[in-house]
């Protein structure tokens, strides 16, 4: 599992809401989370990816053990 290949999708739905989706392509893991129209977007993609670096991280130990 590659961190760095990690790929980010901006949905919008008809809603009108967002979604954003991070992906690591090799594995297909994936998380989405609906995003606050009343916070910046770069702050809530990074939280969001370091989330989900960490759980990449986390889930490539208990593969390893």
């Amino acid at each position: 599992m590659h961190a760095d290949k990690i790929q980010i999708t901006l949905i919008k739905l008809k809603s009108g809401s967002r979604l954003l989706r991070l992906t690591e392509p090799e594995t297909g893991l994936a998380l989405e989370r609906a995003l606050n129209p009343e916070r910046p977007l770069l702050s809530q993609k990074q939280q969001l990816k370091a989330l989900f670096e960490s759980m990449l991280q986390s889930a490539a130990v208990l593969l390893a053990a």
